[in-house]
């Protein structure tokens, strides 16, 4: 049998804020990520996202090493999010972390959920 060897690490967090506000604010959230990411040496390859009738969003950015995803639900207060950096050319197991730290911390969050999966 082949040895495991970690592709990289996908974070899966489902959040609750009180900070409605945060979960209808899709320009405020990409600026954040692109914020984020640059800190990190991670490149953007592509954008997209879509703003529902109640304000909520969903946007995925993809990234050279892989992606991450929101979906806000303020009638909840919840949000979901994700992101996978693959190990390519370096280990960015410790990135994946922070980013998933940086995002909690932004929506001022309680975690409801967090999984992490080593692909």
């Amino acid at each position: 049998m082949e040895s495991f060897t970690s592709k990289g690490l996908h974070i899966l967090l489902t959040l609750e804020t009180e900070s409605e506000a945060l979960l209808l604010d899709s320009e405020g959230f990409l600026e954040f990520t692109r914020s984020v990411l640059s800190t990190k040496d991670i490149e953007i390859v592509g954008v997209t996202s879509h703003i529902f009738e109640n304000h909520s969003f969903t946007a995925a950015v993809c990234l050279k090493e892989s992606h991450l995803c929101i979906h806000t639900w303020p009638e909840f207060r919840q949000l979901t999010f994700d992101v996978f950096l693959c190990n390519y050319l370096q280990d960015n197991t410790a990135k994946v972390e922070k980013i998933a730290e940086e995002m909690i911390q932004y929506f001022k969050a309680k975690t409801i959920q967090k999984h992490k999966i080593y692909r």
